[in-house]
């Protein structure tokens, strides 16, 4: 087995989530602020090596309806670069609602709407990384 690497792709950051050496439980690593795409390229690949990871999942934000917004686009194009720059796997896995489940979580620790800001897009990874983590363990 390996590590996986969890993406929550967003316009203004970019949370990373990791799971264990069995593929059994997603943690958080980091938010990164986005500058450049080559930057946030660059923070995912060194997080692959950091961690040894054999694949990498990036939330694909479809809509409820299924349909794919602008974000969903963003996200693919994304993925796609990743896939030139990495020799591992990258792959889509569908966020919808996680971030409104990290939302939830946040609001229920009472945290202030300046945090919850900063850390949003971390538990989302992570929050994904676990639905994808999951899903692998079921067969789906």
């Amino acid at each position: 087995m390996g590590r996986v690497i969890g993406i929550d792709f967003g316009e203004r950051r970019i949370g990373i989530a990791v799971s264990d050496e069995t593929e059994t439980i997603s943690s958080v690593v980091s938010g990164i602020e986005v500058g450049s795409i080559k930057d946030c390229i660059d923070n995912v690949k060194a997080a692959a090596e950091e961690y040894k990871a054999k694949e990498i999942v990036v939330g694909l934000p479809i809509n409820m309806d299924g349909s794919k917004g602008p974000s969903a686009e963003k996200a693919i194009n994304f993925c796609e670069k990743l896939k030139q720059e990495l020799s591992i796997p990258v792959l889509t896995y569908d966020e919808r609602l996680t971030t409104k489940q990290g939302e939830s979580i946040l609001l229920s620790a009472d945290m202030s709407r300046a945090k919850r800001k900063k850390k949003i897009d971390k538990l989302a990874a992570q929050i994904m990384l676990q639905g994808y983590l999951d899903s692998k363990k079921k067969g789906d």
